[in-house]
């Protein structure tokens, strides 16, 4: 199958395993309509944990059956996101998703040393998977929104977390741009040194599953006439599949350009704890947590 938007990759989760989402204080419409069509199409079974009779009355309001879902009542957000974590490390839970507490809450229960989600000295990185109706096939980004400012060895497992996302949606070979702001190679820059150092350790068999190039600037990891312009070659030049950030702000940037003056439909989730976790704001659209599901499903 050859995927190159979003619907497609919630097309491919239908034929992996189903696994079962619990959704952290899933009081909102948006929340559980998402989880609902991803329990119509069988992507996943669903636990809603949070306030029950708010649960109750937002199914009934948008005609949804909810004997289909597993509720739990805890109506304190902090408490419901620890239940959820305590659920995944009981088995019974495969994705942890965020539903209406703030990221800080989810964070700090995902964190937690005795009940939370990670094993000890993890990194998390925040992995967007966009689909740019100025681009021509699906984009994965990271980091967005968790890690500020990661040192090579963060960036390292950032990496790896791409090309397991990309391999994850079926993108066997992932073309994975380490972006600068040039694709010169400036030893004042700590973006270039750093995309130098993963794009060797790539060549050189330490970094597998992937193409990797870098220092790389975004127009030439894009558009095959900047690259060409500025007399650019090799196989990520124009066509990347994934890009590699080298702080939050350019990340952030990059995700919110894409989505508000570009449109971009786009599913995002974290990598590094014992489970994908998605994560998506508050007023996040129903069809974008969809997404989120279907791409953590793929996990």
């Amino acid at each position: 199958m050859n995927i190159t938007k979003l619907d497609h990759v919630v097309e491919l989760v239908k034929s992996k395993p189903k696994k079962r989402l619990v959704a952290a204080y899933a009081n909102d419409d948006h929340t559980i309509e998402a989880v609902n069509h991803a329990v119509d199409m069988g992507i996943v079974d669903a636990t809603l944990v949070g306030d029950e009779a708010i649960i109750k009355t937002i199914c009934e309001n948008l005609k949804i059956d909810i004997s289909k879902f597993v509720i739990i009542h805890e109506p304190v957000d902090t408490k419901a996101a620890t239940k959820c974590c305590d659920l995944i490390n009981g088995g019974e839970g495969d994705i942890l998703m965020k539903g209406s507490l703030t990221t800080d809450k989810y964070m700090r229960a995902i964190l937690n040393k005795e009940r939370g989600l990670c094993p000890p000295n993890a990194t998390i990185t925040h992995i967007a998977v966009f689909e740019n109706p100025a681009y021509h096939k699906l984009l994965i980004a990271s980091d967005c929104a968790i890690i500020l400012n990661p040192d090579l060895k963060q960036k390292q497992f950032i990496l790896n977390s791409l090309i397991n996302t990309a391999h994850a949606i079926g993108i066997e070979k992932p073309k994975v741009a380490i972006i600068a702001a040039t694709e010169q190679m400036s030893v004042g820059m700590q973006a270039c040194i750093d995309a130098a150092i993963l794009s060797k350790m790539a060549e050189r068999g330490q970094i597998t599953g992937a193409m990797v190039e870098g220092p790389l600037s975004l127009d030439v990891a894009t558009d095959e006439e900047a690259a060409a312009i500025k007399k650019m070659s090799g196989g990520v030049c124009g066509d990347a599949d994934a890009l590699l950030f080298p702080n939050i702000e350019s990340g952030n940037v990059f995700y919110k350009c894409s989505t508000k003056f570009n449109k971009a439909e786009c599913g995002a989730f974290l990598a590094g704890a014992k489970v994908p976790c998605v994560l998506s704001s508050r007023g996040d659209t129903a069809l974008t947590k969809l997404y989120s599901i279907a791409i953590a499903a793929t996990i």
